[in-house]
């Protein structure tokens, strides 16, 4: 069964709950490795030394020893802890990699993994102290230490930690001697880059919709012209992202009154952030969709080392390397800020006055500030975002004494774009309560069809503001208009679905 982004969540669970039924492919793979041990023949990693003490050979009597020093020796992340809905996702992802039949890992370390991922039993992991080198080492050792009864778990909302040994206690659970194999399994593996790419991709299939929702809010507002959204300027320049913005934007303004009362105005053109909307918000489709195919391809893949073969072969190589990653979150980090950038440049317009709309958009300001300074908002997380942007992937730096002498810093990639995704929520979120408010401005006209819903949907959360007032409560509402994602489920229900 493959795990895709756009349904990312329901497969996972689908997936582990069939290999709680099925572990054919687990104990499969186990029996090659248990095959091997009786060869006593070297194999890296399950009777030798690790990294570059991989030509230390491990009497047969200390390996599950060595399993237990590789997990505890390899906890040492720092930092913030990984938020708990992607960590579980790594280990929803960790299950499901283990399950594809490669690894060779115990069935009772195994089984012990889907009691956690069943019972919310989520390991605390922190951020930072991954290369992104041998896929995710420190994080996905935290992951594990509760299985030998050390680390955190988080507590139920997510808001506070619990002592692995207390949460192993009430579920009346012993800690496990993990096997030979059973330690590299667990924290050789890009689950930590997948899990941020996966959350963060899943989650922009409903924000680029937003994106051009609102995008089509102020160009109703300023009275823009819909001329450069005409389908034939991009059919002739075909690109896919471009194609469905124009159609989506095209939709959006179905029967609106505000662009009959000035199809004959005279204006030759808009600005960019109006004008070359599709051509922004399309290329940058296109670049998440780059990114999505790579995630995915990777939440199928097999990425820990040495990998386990049918034929009995157990062969070292490299498929714990994080560079296919990195690019692909890089991409997308920069795919997503141009939502924000363009957006800012939008809101920026808004608040200058034109076309009969009164600067600040505010009847009375001097006393009044106006939307002026949710405008520098936008303008300082766009700026962040340019520093956020710098491609973690075209650094490396070696490790583990010149035997990993290249890396990826993929999880660094990783890291960077949930905070590039979350500034570009809140950009959004003060465009669309901006563009509420200008479009207040046009009535009695009507803005088209797709703009009126998401234009009522805003002013049930958010009332016009005649006056300056605590301006964050706004954001935040808007804000969770974007994340909840019914205002852009109402658009559809009503009208055609959107691209």
């Amino acid at each position: 069964m493959k795990v895709t982004i756009s349904n990312l969540y329901e497969d996972l669970s689908t997936r582990i709950q069939g290999l709680k039924e099925d572990k054919s492919s687990v104990l499969q793979s186990r029996s090659v490795v248990e095959d091997a041990l009786d060869r006593d023949e070297p194999m890296y990693g399950i009777n030798t030394g690790f990294g570059a003490l991989a030509n230390k050979r491990v009497d047969g009597k200390q390996l599950k020893q060595l399993q237990r020093n590789l997990v505890l020796s390899h906890s040492v992340g720092v930092g913030d802890l990984i938020p708990k809905d992607i960590s579980r996702l790594m280990l929803q992802l960790k299950i499901h990699a283990l399950g594809l039949g490669n690894s060779g890992i115990s069935e009772e370390t195994f089984d012990r993994l889907i009691y956690f991922s069943e019972h919310d039993l989520i390991p605390a992991m922190p951020e930072k102290g991954s290369v992104g080198a041998s896929g995710d080492l420190a994080p996905l050792a935290h992951m594990s230490l509760p299985l030998l009864g050390y680390g955190l778990f988080w507590n139920e909302d997510g808001t506070d930690t619990i002592a692995a040994e207390k949460v192993l206690n009430e579920h009346d659970l012993d800690s496990i001697d993990l096997q030979p194999k059973d330690g590299l399994s667990l924290i050789n593996g890009t689950q930590l880059m997948g899990a941020y790419g996966a959350y963060v991709l899943e989650k922009s299939l409903s924000l680029m919709k937003a994106a051009d929702l609102i995008a089509a809010m102020s160009l109703e507002a300023l009275q823009g012209s819909i001329k450069p959204f005409d389908e034939r300027i991009h059919e002739i320049r075909p690109h896919n992202g471009q194609q469905e913005v124009s159609k989506n934007v095209r939709e959006l303004l179905v029967d609106s009154e505000i662009l009959e009362s000035h199809r004959n105005c005279g204006k030759v053109q808009d600005p960019y952030c109006l004008r070359c909307v599709p051509q922004v918000h399309g290329a940058s489709r296109d670049g998440l969709d780059y990114s999505a195919q790579t995630i995915e391809t990777e939440l199928n893949s097999v990425t820990d080392n040495p990998l386990v073969f049918e034929n009995g072969d157990i062969i070292s190589g490299g498929n714990f390397h994080g560079q296919p990653l990195a690019l692909a979150l890089d991409h997308a980090k920069i795919a997503l800020a141009e939502f924000a950038s363009i957006s800012e440049r939008r809101t920026y317009l808004l608040l200058e006055g034109h076309d009969g709309l009164p600067e600040l958009l505010m009847e009375e300001t001097g006393i009044n500030s106006g939307f002026m300074i949710p405008q520098y908002t936008s303008a300082s997380l766009v700026s962040e975002n340019k520093v956020l942007c710098h491609p973690s992937s075209v650094d490396s730096i070696p490790t583990s004494l010149g035997q990993e002498d290249h890396v990826s810093m993929g999880s660094i990639s990783a890291l960077k774009l949930l905070e590039v995704f979350q500034n570009v929520e809140q950009v959004l979120g003060i465009e669309l309560f901006t563009a509420a408010q200008a479009l207040d401005f046009r009535k009695p006209l009507r803005p088209g069809k797709g703009v009126e819903i998401a234009h009522e949907f805003v002013r049930d959360a958010i009332p016009h503001a005649t006056t300056d007032h605590y301006f964050k409560d706004d954001i935040n509402k808007a804000v969770e208009l974007l994340q909840d994602n019914s205002m852009v489920q109402k658009v559809e229900k009503e009208l055609n679905s959107l691209c």
